[in-house]
């Protein structure tokens, strides 16, 4: 493999993970309060095509971000209305807004087949983004940067701020950071809040980024690989960063096995390439069947993740 291909490889392995990093670090923080939402995949598609629509009205792709942050927040929020509120089942709400984003965000985008919005473009100078070197440092778009920089915050509010300590606090004993003064659900609420909005930029990353236009369904089930991220990285920021690259390897396999460039390896069999799409999935539901086993004290869950917050008991 020349340097090229070599620099062209980590180029799309990093630019097809940062969704899924995206989304996960939202989940981590609404799963650090206690909370489990299995609705990422819905409201990234809610982000995708809200993300998308904002572009194509304004003609900025740094407004259709926000557009799609605010999207993926408000659907956030409604889930969490009902789980804290209502004191609904999270496990079940949660597929039920990842049904409503899919419904949802079909219906908006009919309007919107068929159209293509302009890229972001380079925030470095065209020297350092074109030349065939240092673009494996500055070739990206300003959202993989984005993400990276989002791992590094959501790091350092967790272990080193009052907010994080706080938030770590309702989400291991909801009970006793009430009895202190804590608001538990005003912390779910805003945790909840930044989950949709990071998973709302990650579905907007599929529709102004990777292919610039809108398709039904774009996410393809990167929002089931975000919720198993979170759990294969023991709720852990850097180790989520790892993981996703880990998924974003094998995803690149499946585009790399589709132009033939597996099957012409000699210590690689000719395998179908829906086999290396099946992959990431598959990867997933062993990655969860093997922590599954591991004693939950040692998982790093926290303790109340998925269970509702009741003064009375």
């Amino acid at each position: 493999m020349s340097i090229e291909v070599l620099i062209l490889t980590i180029i799309t392995i990093v630019g097809i993970s940062t969704p899924i990093l995206l989304a996960g670090l939202g989940e981590l923080v609404v799963e650090k309060a206690g909370v489990l939402n299995l609705g990422v995949e819905g409201m990234m598609l809610i982000g995708a095509i809200a993300g998308f629509a904002t572009t194509v009205i304004t003609g900025s792709p740094w407004l259709g971000m926000i557009g799609a942050a605010a999207a993926g927040a408000l659907a956030a929020l409604l889930f969490g209305f009902l789980v804290l509120a209502l004191n609904s089942n999270q496990v079940a709400t949660g597929l039920a807004l990842t049904i409503f984003g899919t419904g949802l965000s079909s219906l908006i985008g009919l309007s919107f087949q068929g159209r293509i919005v302009a890229p972001f473009g380079s925030i470095f100078p065209p020297a350092l983004s074109r030349d065939p070197f240092l673009k494996v440092l500055f070739g990206y778009s300003p959202i993989v940067y984005f993400a990276l920089i989002m791992v590094v915050l959501v790091t350092w509010f967790l272990k080193s701020t009052r907010g994080g300590l706080i938030l770590r606090a309702v989400g291991e004993n909801d009970l006793s950071a009430h009895s202190i003064g804590y608001s538990v659900v005003g912390v779910r609420y805003a945790a909840i809040a930044f989950g949709g909005a990071m998973a709302g930029i990650g579905g907007a990353y599929f529709s102004l980024v990777i292919t610039p236009m809108w398709a039904e369904r774009m996410t393809a089930g990167r929002g089931w690989i975000a919720l198993a991220l979170v759990v294969f990285a023991s709720w852990r920021a850097p180790r989520l960063l790892v993981g996703a690259y880990f998924f974003g390897l094998l995803m690149w396999l499946e585009l790399y096995a589709k132009g033939g460039g597996l099957n012409g390896l000699p210590i690689i069999p000719a395998i179908p390439s829906q086999f290396w799409a099946a992959m990431p999935y598959l990867m997933t539901v062993v990655v969860l069947a093997l922590i599954s086993v591991r004693d939950r004290a040692g998982s790093n869950a926290p303790a109340c993740l998925g269970k509702p917050f009741l003064t009375s008991n």
